[in-house]
């Protein structure tokens, strides 16, 4: 399967043998999720799934990041729009249980800053390959929302209880070297290469016998499938709440002011 989507599809979808590279394609906006993306993404994993071919998927971001989260102009609709709202955490819902269900090996290839959403979806993949310069970042609870689509299932399985709380919680920094210490990549390589090490990676991968691949990865995910199914639906509801709470609203208006005083600057 080759897509040949126009550069400005959100989601680009190269078949390189029997691997699948997934670009998100907003590189002007670090690979925000806007509606163009975020449905993109939700739609993307069953797809990929049903590809009878695909035997490994490699998921990058264009341009200098991974992805910088979701898009702040979007949240700022979903404050105002409960129909936009409803339907974007349905559609992170589908993202969280397509990714966390495709059958084959998925590699992230971390190029950038993993904020957010960005974050979350390479803590949702099967190896992780991080450019040493890049950092992962989830500010859901310091910006006012429950951190349900994604870190708070998978970092405690990933980190350990007591590591995921402090990063979830405070929403710090965490450089490439700390995050290979705690669980969250596998390797950190040189600038420039985190694509090329995955891309070679998942060749490997998609060169083993592929039941013993599926089904070895499906008991290795066994923990991560069940919190998904007990725990996800009741995690969405409350982050969907957290959109009313004036703390979460008082802050994206703050950084949407930062945001405008930088681009009228």
């Amino acid at each position: 399967m080759t897509d040949g989507q126009a550069a400005g599809s959100a989601v680009l979808i190269e078949a390189r043998g029997a691997v699948r590279v997934v670009t998100l394609n907003r590189p002007e906006s670090f690979n925000a999720a806007d509606e163009a993306l975020h449905e993109a993404l939700a739609l993307l994993w069953p797809r990929l799934d049903a590809d009878a071919d695909c035997r490994a998927i490699v998921l990058t971001g264009a341009g200098k990041a991974f992805s910088a989260g979701g898009d702040l102009g979007l949240l700022d609709r979903m404050t105002r729009d409960v129909a936009l709202r409803e339907a974007i955490m349905a559609e992170a819902a589908d993202i969280v249980r397509g990714m966390t269900s495709v059958r084959v090996p998925i590699i992230a290839a971390v190029n950038g800053p993993a904020v957010g959403l960005g974050c979350s979806l390479a803590a949702m993949s099967d190896l992780v390959v991080v450019d040493e310069r890049a950092y992962f970042a989830d500010p859901h609870v310091a910006l006012g929302l429950v951190a349900a689509d994604g870190g708070a299932l998978t970092w405690p399985l990933l980190t350990g209880l007591l590591r995921a709380k402090e990063y979830i919680l405070l929403g710090d920094r965490l450089p490439a070297q700390e995050a290979l210490r705690l669980g969250l990549a596998n390797r950190v390589v040189p600038a420039g290469t985190a694509l090329e090490t995955a891309l070679e990676l998942a060749d490997r991968v998609a060169a083993l016998p592929p039941q013993a691949v599926r089904e070895s990865k499906a008991l290795l995910n066994s923990a991560l499938t069940q919190a998904v199914g007990s725990l996800l639906t009741g995690a969405m509801a409350q982050e969907t709440a957290s959109f009313e709470e004036p703390a979460f609203q008082d802050n994206l208006a703050a950084m949407l002011r930062r945001t405008a005083g930088r681009a009228s600057g």
